[in-house]
C-alpha cells in the first residue's frame, strides 16, 4: 500500500531549494501538511504554491532556524500540531576560516536542530508520537578538505540523534540521521555540473519519507548514507582491543608495541548503546593480563612542548603529568588558578618543566603565546576541556546547550587554529581531542554533551586531512570517564574503569614521533583496554534512474541496503571513498539487479535475466470504443463510446491490452515440470503511468519480478512495461501472478516480502464499516466473445468443449474483463486512477450480474466484487489508488 501522511504535519527547515524543496512537495504528495521553513520568504512561497497548485496543504514560515518556537507555532496554528520534523537547513563556509565563519555554521547546523527540536519535543510527547530526521553528511563522517567547521557541525548532529533516540523511546518518538548527497544551492558551489545532474534531491526524499512514516521500518537511533539513487546503512565497528596489565608496564611504549593488535579488525564488535559494552570486564581482564611489552626506544617528549587544556585536575592532569615525567615541556591550561598551579609545581617538583596558563580554552592564542614565552615552540596540542550539563532533553534550556557545545567545540577550534600556522611552518604537529563514548552512541539526558563530543570527531578528522601534507596528525581519543553514573555496573565501585592514569598512555602514543602513519583515528578506551572504532558500511543498493524512487521502493530494498552480513559491507574512511558507489550509481539502469534476490536459487537468478522480446501493438480509436464496450460501455456513455467527443478516452484498465501479446509469449519453460495448462491467472496489478493514448504504438516487454516455490506449484510475478517507442516514456506497467501447478520444488524461496513491491502486494483488506459505494452491473450474455476481440486467444473463453475440460458448465468471462468492469466503478465512482490490483478469486458466466463494493481510505479505494447469483467473491484483495488533483467534478464523470 502506499505510505500515506494524511492527517501528519511536517515541518521541513531550509525548504525554499534543494533537498528541503524534495521532502516539502513529497510529503505534500503523500497528504500531508507541510510547513515550509526558509529564510527566503520568496524561495518558501513558491514551494508553497507549488504545493497547493497540486491540492496539497502548506504554509510558509520565514524564521531562523535558532527561532525554533516560532516555526513550530506556525504548524501549530495552521494544523493544530506537528508530528514530523526534518532538520535539514545547513550552509557552508570554507577554508581558512574566521571566528565568525565557525560560529556561525555551528549556530545553523546545531543551534538550529536543538532549537527546532526542542520546540517541538512537548508536542511530540504530549502525543506520544514524533519523527525526527536529522541531515548530517559525508564531511562529518570522514572530514572533508576545508571544511573543519561543516565536518564538526555535520557530526554533531550524529550525536545529537542518537540521544534523542534514547531519550524519546518511550515517548514513540524516533529519530533517525542521515548523510545526503544532492544537488544544492550549497554543492553547487563544490561540484561540477556532470556531478550534479546525477544527484538529484528526488532520489533522497523518498527514504527520508520511509523513515518518517508512522509504519516505517524500525530506524530508530540509526544513519544512512543517500544519494543519486544509492543508499546504504552506517554503523560503529570497534576492534576487540587490547587488555593491558595496570602497572608501571602500562606506558606509550606499550601502546607502541601493540598498536598492531589495538587496530586489528579481525573479530570486530558493532555496540549500539555503551551499554554494549561491559567495562567491568574489561577491566578484569586487564588486571589479569601479563606485564606489558614495550617498544624499543622509549617513547619520550624531550624537548618538544606539550599544551594540556583543562589540565588542572581529571583526564587533563594525568596527561600533563604523563607528559612531564616523559621529559616534555608542558603548558597547564585551566581557569582554575590553585588547580593549575598544583599540577604545574607536582610536574616541576618531579624534574620535569611546566608553566602555567589560566585562561579559558577560547582563548587559543593565549594559551599558545604562553608555550612561545616559556619554551620557544609547541609540537604537541591535547584539547582535554569538557564541560557536562545533565539534564532530560525536554529540561534542557538554550544556557544548557550553549554552554557544553561552546566550551567543548569551540574551545578545541580556537586552540587548533592558534597552533596550526606554526605546525605548519615547522612541518610537525600532533593534535589529540578528546571525545566521549557518549558522542559515539548518545546517552540520555546528554543531548548536549552527546553533540558536542561528536562533533570533535568530524572536526578532527578534518585537521588530519588538512594537516597530512605538512605532517600534522591529529586522533581522537573517547574515554569513559563522564559517564561513570550511566555505567551499567555503577551499583559496584568502578573507579579503576575511570581512572585517568588509565588512558593517558594511548594518548601519549598518539602525540608521540613513534606515531609515524595514524591520523584521523577514533580510539576507545577505558581501565587499560584500548580499541580502534570506525565506520562499518552496508552493501547498500542502488535503485536504477530510469523511473522516479518511491518511498515503497525503498522499504522493499531496506533488507539489502541494511544488510552488514552478506560479504558487501565496507569501510570508507574518506569522503572520496564514500561517495565512490554512490557515483558509481549515476549510471544505473540495470533493472534486472533491481529485482535480484540473494535468497534465489540459480534457475531464478538465470530466469530474471531473460527479457521478452518487443512485442508491438498498434491501435486506432475504434480498439478503445471495442475495449470499453467489451467491460460494458454504453452508447450513452459517449466519452468512451464515441470518438468524436471532446472528452473522448479509453478506460483506465485498457492498459492491460497492449500488455497482452508480450505477457502470452514470455515462456515459463525454465519451471521444471512445466505445462501451460496447468497454469492459473491469480493476480493483475496495472499502473497507469501518464495519459493513454487514444490512438498509436506501443510497444511492451516482459521480464521476471519473483518466484516462489509453493512445493507442488510455483508462484510467478511478471512484469510488462509499456513504452511510447517514439519518447521511451513508460505509459502502463503490468504486473502478472500466475500460479504453476506441478512446478514447485525447485529449492526457491517459500514466501515473498510483502514490502517489496509496494501496491502490488498490497492486502487490501475491507474496513470493518458499510461500503461507501456499490455498483451493479448485469454482464451480457456475450461479454466474453466480445472481450476477446481485445486479443484473448484463450479457447476457454469460447469453445464450450474446451471449457468443458476444465471443469466449467459453459465459456468463462476473462478474468480481465472482471478487472476491467470493477475498474470501471472505480472510476465512474471516484474519479481517475494511478494503478489498481486484484486477485481472482472465482470465476464469472457470462450472463452473470457483477457486486462491486467499495472503501474510500485516504487516496485509496478498497474493493471486492461478488457475482450476485451465486454470492461467490471473484476478484479480492483488490484496490485502486486515486490520482492526486482528481475531483467528483471531473468533466467525463459528469457526462458518465
Amino acid at each position: 500500500m502506499a505510505l500515506s501522511f494524511k492527517g501528519h504535519t511536517v515541518v521541513v527547515t531550509g525548504a525554499g531549494g534543494g533537498l528541503g524543496k524534495a521532502y516539502s512537495l513529497l510529503f505534500a504528495s503523500r497528504g500531508a501538511n507541510v510547513v515550509v521553513n526558509d529564510v527566503s520568504e520568496a524561495a518558501a512561497s513558491k514551494v508553497v504554491d507549488e504545493i497547493r497548485r497540486m491540492g496539497g496543504s502548506a504554509v510558509t514560515s520565514v524564521a531562523s532556524v535558532t527561532d525554533g518556537e516560532l516555526i513550530i507555532k506556525t504548524a501549530v496554528e495552521h494544523f493544530g500540531t506537528v508530528t514530523i520534523l526534518i532538520n535539514n537547513a545547513g550552509i557552508l563556509r570554507f577554508k581558512n576560516m574566521s571566528d565568525k565563519e565557525w560560529d556561525f555554521v555551528q549556530l545553523v547546523h546545531l543551534k538550529g536542530a536543538f532549537s527546532c527540536t526542542k520546540a517541538a519535543w512537548p508536542v511530540f510527547v504530549k502525543q506520544k508520537f514524533g519523527r525526527i530526521i536529522n541531515t548530517a553528511s559525508a564531511a562529518g563522517l570522514y572530514g572533508n578538505n576545508g571544511q573543519a567547521n561543516y565536518s564538526a557541525a555535520k557530526m554533531g548532529l550524529v550525536g545529537f540523534t542518537k540521544t534523542l533516540a534514547l531519550e524519546g523511546e518511550k515517548y514513540g518518538i524516533k529519530a533517525s540521521v542521515i548523510a545526503p548527497m544532492a544537488a544544492s544551492a550549497m554543492t553547487e558551489t563544490v561540484m561540477p555540473p556532470d556531478m550534479l545532474a546525477g544527484l538529484k534531491p528526488e532520489f533522497v526524499a523518498p527514504l527520508v519519507a520511509a523513515l518518517a512514516h508512522p509504519d516505517g521500518p524500525e530506524a530508530n537511533g540509526r544513519l544512512f548514507e543517500v544519494g543519486a539513487g544509492f543508499v546504504a546503512e552506517v554503523r560503529w565497528e570497534r576492534s576487540h582491543g587490547v587488555h593491558f596489565r595496570l602497572d608501571e608496564t602500562f606506558t606509550p611504549s606499550a601502546i607502541a608495541a601493540q598498536w598492531d593488535k589495538i587496530t586489528d579488525f579481525e573479530n570486530p564488535e558493532h555496540p549500539m548503546r555503551i551499554s554494549d559494552t561491559d567495562l567491568k570486564r574489561a577491566l578484569d581482564l586487564s588486571k589479569a593480563s601479563s606485564p606489558n611489552p614495550q617498544s624499543s626506544p622509549e617513547i619520550r617528549f624531550d624537548g618538544k612542548t606539550v599544551i594540556v587544556t583543562a589540565a588542572g585536575a581529571g583526564l587533563g592532569s594525568a596527561y600533563a603529568l604523563m607528559f612531564g615525567k616523559l621529559g616534555a615541556n608542558v603548558v597547564v591550561n585551566d581557569t582554575d588558578e590553585a588547580n593549575v598551579n598544583a599540577v604545574v609545581s607536582e610536574i616541576n617538583k618531579a624534574g620535569g618543566k611546566a608553566v602555567p596558563s589560566i585562561t579559558s580554552t577560547e582563548d587559543g592564542e593565549g594559551i599558545v603565546k604562553t608555550a612561545l614565552d616559556a619554551f620557544g615552540g609547541v609540537h604537541v596540542l591535547v584539547t582535554n576541556a569538557r564541560v557536562l550539563r545533565s539534564k532530560p532533553f525536554g529540561e534542557m534550556s538554550e544556557a544548557d546547550w550553549d554552554e557544553v557545545v561552546d566550551v567543548n567545540i569551540r574551545g578545541s577550534f580556537r586552540c587548533a587554529k592558534a597552533v596550526w600556522p606554526i605546525f605548519q611552518k615547522q612541518k610537525y604537529g600532533r593534535i589529540i581531542t578528546t571525545a566521549s563514548n557518549i558522542g559515539i552512541y548518545g546517552a540520555p539526558s546528554l543531548a548536549n554533551y552527546s553533540t558536542a563530543k561528536a562533533a570533535i570527531i568530524g572536526f578532527t578528522k578534518t585537521l588530519a586531512i588538512e594537516g597530512a601534507r605538512s605532517n600534522i596528525l591529529a586522533n581522537v581519543v573517547a574515554s569513559t570517564a563522564p559517564i561513570r553514573a550511566r555505567s551499567p555496573n555503577s551499583q559496584e565501585d568502578l573507579a579503576d574503569i575511570f581512572k585517568s592514569d588509565y588512558l593517558a598512555p594511548v594518548l601519549g602514543y598518539l602525540a608521540s614521533e613513534a606515531n609515524e602513519e595514524t591520523t584521523g583515528s577514533l580510539l576507545e578506551v577505558a581501565g587499560g583496554w584500548a580499541a580502534q572504532t570506525r565506520w562499518q558500511r552496508a552493501g547498500g543498493f542502488g535503485f536504477p534512474h530510469k523511473k522516479p524512487l518511491t518511498p515503497e521502493a525503498v522499504i522493499s530494498k531496506w533488507n539489502k541496503f541494511t544488510n552488514f552480513d552478506d560479504g558487501r559491507a565496507t569501510n570508507p574512511a574518506s569522503t572520496h571513498e564514500a561517495l565512490q558507489q554512490i557515483i558509481e550509481n549515476f549510471e544505473n539502469e540495470n533493472e534486472e539487479e533491481e529485482y535480484a534476490d540473494p535468497d534465489d536459487p540459480d534457475v531464478v537468478v538465470e530466469a530474471k535475466k531473460i527479457r521478452g522480446d518487443p512485442e508491438e501493438y498498434s491501435y486506432e480509436e475504434k480498439d478503445v470504443i471495442l475495449y470499453n464496450l467489451s467491460v460494458g460501455a454504453t452508447e450513452k456513455e459517449l466519452p468512451l463510446t464515441y470518438e468524436g467527443d471532446s472528452d473522448f478516452r479509453a478506460l483506465p484498465t485498457f492498459g492491460v491490452i497492449p500488455a497482452f501479446a508480450s505477457a502470452s509469449a514470455f515462456s515459463l519453460d525454465w519451471l521444471p515440470n512445466y505445462n501451460p495448462a496447468k497454469l492459473l491467472h491469480g493476480e493483475q496489478y496495472l499502473a497507469i503511468k501518464a495519459p493513454i493514448p487514444t490512438s498509436g504504438t506501443l510497444v511492451t516487454t516482459t521480464r521476471v519480478l519473483e518466484v516462489l516455490d509453493k512445493g507442488k506449484a510455483a508462484s510467478v510475478r511478471t512484469i510488462s512495461e509499456t513504452k511510447d517507442p517514439s519518447t521511451g516514456e513508460i505509459i502502463f506497467e503490468n504486473v502478472m501472478t500466475v500460479f504453476v501447478r506441478g512446478s514447485g520444488g525447485f529449492g526457491g524461496k517459500k514466501t515473498g516480502n510483502e514490502l517489496d513491491f509496494g501496491p502490488i502486494t498490497a492486502a487490501n483488506e475491507p474496513p470493518q464499516r458499510k461500503p461507501d459505494a456499490v455498483a451493479v452491473e448485469k454482464t451480457n450474455a456475450s461479454q466474453a466473445a466480445l472481450y476477446r476481440l481485445n486479443g484473448d486467444l484463450n479457447p476457454l473463453h469460447i469453445l464450450p468443449e474446451f471449457a468443458a475440460i476444465g471443469g466449467y458448465s459453459t465459456p468463462i468471462l476473462h478474468g480481465l474483463c472482471s478487472f476491467g468492469i470493477a475498474g470501471k466503478h472505480v472510476f465512474k465512482t471516484f474519479g481517475e486512477i494511478k494503478d489498481i490490483k486484484a486477485r481472482f478469486a472465482g470465476v464469472v458466466y457470462p450472463g452473470e450480474t457483477l457486486v462491486t463494493e467499495m472503501w474510500k481510505e485516504n487516496d485509496k479505494v478498497i474493493f471486492n466484487v461478488k457475482v450476485k447469483e451465486r454470492e461467490s467473491v471473484v476478484l479480492a484483495a483488490a484496490g485502486a489508488t486515486l490520482l492526486q488533483g482528481t475531483s467528483e467534478s471531473l468533466p467525463l464523470k459528469s457526462k458518465l
